[in-house]
């Protein structure tokens, strides 16, 4: 693994990331501790012990018959706080600590929920009752009460002083045996991070490099290679998006490479022509010369009309062309473009209907709108055999109008749907020097996008006629 790939450098970033948050979330914990003081728990804790110790030497003696003297003998022996209390009354009746006087009033709070971890030792313990208590001057004392007595209306209190360390003091006790689990725990988080950083670094630089080697085969011309869309979703969208512009690219070559070869032959067709026919005039071989320059006018026609329709779809394509808009009857325009198309129609035996009801209006321009029926309409009697049927259809659709031109005609195959709107793109193939030069629907493409619409050919195949649809809004973008 080279130094400076990504993929090393993700490693190195992962890694790096997930130890400054294992380190900053021990320094976040460690702060905590230091703030927070110790809970009374452990002061609880500490309290069983020492009752224990008081109930053990005094057991013998009877609680009853325990005196005032023998509590503060306890008390110094043992460094502690006694207090006798009458519980009904929260009287105190001694302080060995001589803070409260007797017969004084004491408050304390009880700690109903606390439980010790253990009730091993004098059975005293298991009624126990623990809280706490403030002096006159405010000291907080912790204390475990047994109540006793012949109606337990009196209460021995063992009680210490509120600890004020912090939970890091209390645990810096077990420092020696909190160490080694402690090291093993930094330690395998280590080895987490290192092997979570491994794998995701991993994933994103295999994924990464899938994709750089299918750009070098787009590069060689290899479209063979397609990345495959796993990952993050970040990850996968990339992915995505190239494998989109892998097949929009294959696409654009394919349409490259049949415009080459259908526009050298629609313009070798003509300048054969022209090139024979001169030739056979300077040769004298041509009988009629006026028949041979009507050839040549024709084909160098069609070769200006070809030229003229390359140059209009390019400057569609470019975005170069102002369109003149205008309020547009789509109705009276399609009617008055169908009369001029009916002649043909009705030579080819053909039925021409239109259904609309009612003006359907768009802000257009009328020439190139115009321009698109013409060439659908065409297209519909070319391609529609004898006594075939058109329907020419208007309606409103999603604030704008939709225009239908259906044909029972020869159909399109569905692998060629896709492509009848390229350039010299032509489903007939066969129809000799007289068929179109295939740009029609480029340019009809073009203009419909340009007004904002959408255009799309539908059909069942071979044989089962072709539906073109024209969506145009009422309102184009400006």
């Amino acid at each position: 693994m080279r130094s400076g790939s990504l993929r090393w450098r993700l490693f190195g970033s992962y890694f790096a990331l997930l130890v400054i948050t294992l380190g900053v979330g021990a320094g976040v914990l460690l702060a905590a501790l230091s703030a927070r003081p110790e809970p009374a728990p452990i002061g609880y804790q500490r309290l069983v012990q020492g009752a224990r110790t008081l109930l053990t030497d005094m057991n013998t003696r009877g609680l009853d018959r325990l005196t005032y003297s023998a509590l503060q003998t306890h008390a110094d022996s043992y460094d502690t706080r006694v207090l006798v209390v009458r519980w009904s009354s929260r009287v105190a009746l001694f302080d060995s600590a001589g803070t409260i006087p007797a017969d004084t009033g004491i408050n304390l709070t009880i700690e109903p929920n606390y439980t010790p971890s253990t009730r091993t030792g004098p059975p005293q313990l298991a009624d126990g009752v623990f809280g706490s208590l403030f002096d006159p001057d405010q000291t907080e004392w912790l204390f475990i009460g047994i109540r006793t007595g012949p109606v337990r209306d009196l209460a021995l209190l063992l009680a210490e002083e509120r600890s004020t360390r912090t939970l890091q003091d209390s645990l810096a006790e077990f420092s020696g045996s909190l160490a080694g689990p402690i090291l093993q725990a930094a330690l395998f988080g280590l080895g987490a991070a290192f092997v979570l950083a491994a794998i995701i670094s991993g994933q994103l630089s295999k994924q990464l490099s899938a994709l750089g080697s299918a750009a070098w085969g787009v590069a060689r011309g290899d479209y063979s290679h397609k990345v495959a869309e796993r990952g993050p979703s970040e990850v996968r969208a990339v992915a995505k998006a190239f494998n989109t512009m892998m097949q929009e690219v294959q696409s654009t070559q394919q349409a490259q490479r049949d415009f080459l070869a259908n526009v050298s032959h629609d313009l070798k067709t003509p300048l054969t022509s022209i090139q024979g026919y001169a030739q056979a005039i300077i040769d004298n071989a041509i009988r009629d010369p006026v028949v041979a320059a009507e050839v040549i006018y024709s084909e160098s026609a069609r070769l200006s009309r070809m030229v003229s329709e390359l140059t209009d779809l390019a400057r569609l394509e470019g975005g170069r062309v102002a369109l003149s808009l205008a309020r547009v009857n789509v109705t009276e325009l399609v009617g008055a473009l169908m009369q001029r198309i009916e002649v043909v129609a009705r030579q080819r035996q053909q039925t021409l209907t239109l259904e609309a009801s009612g003006a359907h209006i768009v802000h257009a321009d009328g020439d190139r709108l115009a321009q698109v029926i013409t060439n659908l309409l065409s297209n519909a009697v070319k391609f529609t055999p004898e006594g075939g049927q058109i329907v020419v259809g208007l309606r409103p659709l999603d604030s704008g109008v939709e225009l239908s031109v259906r044909d029972s005609g020869v159909g399109i195959a569905q692998d060629e749907l896709v492509r009848v709107f390229e350039r010299f793109y032509q489903v007939d193939k066969a129809r000799g020097p007289q068929r179109g030069l295939g740009l029609g629907l480029a340019i009809s493409r073009e203009i419909v996008l340009a007004h904002g619409g959408r255009i799309h050919a539908l059909s069942d195949g071979e044989g089962h006629g072709t539906t073109f649809t024209v969506w145009l809004p009422h309102h184009p973008p400006s």
